[in-house]
């Protein structure tokens, strides 16, 4: 008679899963309004389906990751960043089309669960929820021996959020005299990593403990600082109807890329050189790496990490909203006659 075996001898400990899970409860709950109509732990999420005051409502959804950022947080024992970022990326990514986020749903697997480890990414998910007024309504933990190292793992998100028809962010209605503003960006944000990587450890060979003169901080204080959820800048804003004509959150692809998503085709945007600090953190790996301008600008933010267009009549409304907010903002250039590209004057 052959020995037995057990799906924890195959690698998957169903009472360490039990024990995050008891843990992610008690957080999760914490972040439920009266829309919640569902427990952690059912097969379902049940989020009611009244939308006050929406008189046309418009749901918004989005999915997404933070790439080999996770690679930093490896590498220093620092959890409970990385879902702040996935949560804050997900809020912009609905929030460019004018919606505010009604619930979010995590997803994390792992190759062998450590409860101490889920317990901090789900910190960050809770805190960065907390912050968009945002359900986290449900997710997976998912144990996955042989496909992910011991001490890695992988987090996505998804989320749904709400908008008002008449409100809605589409960029239709820019035209060419419109202001383009830029709002700055923390850092990396949740983009261009395995460049960043590849410059600063395998080139120049810096330890995420190590001091940088140029930054002001560590190498992994800097790659961690985290993605800005830029609703408390906005969310005044989105309720003025017709005074936002387009909002882009610049994430992979930079402004070259992302600018366009928004434009209608008779249209550029034409940014002024300049305009804006470049952060440090872009010199410095520019420098290092001898990375090509145009690999700079299509790959990082560069220090803006969410562009505003508005028609100059409601310029100094905008600027007076975003110093209420204490929001720095940067004027960049302005749209112009083109075929929805991004030119740097």
């Amino acid at each position: 008679m052959s020995n037995s075996i057990t799906y924890k001898d195959a690698g998957v400990d169903i009472d360490a899963a039990n024990i995050a899970t008891a843990r992610i409860k008690k957080m999760a709950r914490s972040t439920f309004n009266e829309n919640v109509m569902s427990e952690i732990g059912s097969f379902g999420g049940m989020f009611s389906g009244l939308f006050n005051e929406v008189r046309e409502p418009v749901l918004v959804a989005s999915c997404d990751g933070v790439g080999t950022k996770l690679k930093i947080a490896f590498a220093t024992g620092i959890h409970d960043t990385v879902g702040y970022d996935l949560v804050a990326h997900c809020i912009n990514d609905i929030l460019v089309q004018g919606a505010r986020p009604m619930f979010f749903l995590d997803y994390i697997a792992v190759g062998k669960l450590n409860p101490d480890v889920v317990e901090k990414i789900i910190e960050g998910l809770v805190r960065g929820c907390r912050e968009g007024e945002c359900a986290l309504l449900g997710g997976e933990t998912a144990e996955m021996p042989e496909l992910y190292k011991d001490g890695e793992y992988d987090i996505a998100g998804f989320i749904v959020g709400v908008v008002d028809k008449k409100k809605v962010i589409n960029g239709n209605r820019i035209t060419a005299g419109d202001v383009v503003i830029g709002l700055p960006s923390l850092g990396l944000h949740t983009n261009g990593y395995s460049l960043a990587r590849k410059v600063l450890f395998d080139i120049e060979g810096y330890k995420v403990d190590q001091h940088v003169p140029e930054l002001g901080c560590t190498i992994g204080e800097e790659l961690l600082k985290p993605h800005k959820n830029y609703l408390p800048s906005l969310e005044r804003l989105i309720e003025h109807e017709g005074v936002i004509k387009g909002l882009a959150h610049i994430t992979g692809g930079g402004l070259v890329e992302n600018i366009p998503r928004i434009l209608p085709r008779n249209v550029d945007v034409a940014i002024k050189e300049n305009s804006w600090p470049v952060l440090p953190v872009y010199d410095l790996i520019q420098k290092i790496g001898n990375v090509p301008r145009e690999d700079m600008l299509r790959t990082f933010n560069m220090g803006i990490g969410m562009v505003v267009i508005t028609s100059p009549q409601f310029l100094q409304f905008v600027q007076d909203q975003f110093n209420v907010a204490r929001q720095p903002f940067y004027i960049l250039g302005e749209v112009v006659s083109g075929e929805s590209k991004v030119q740097f004057v």
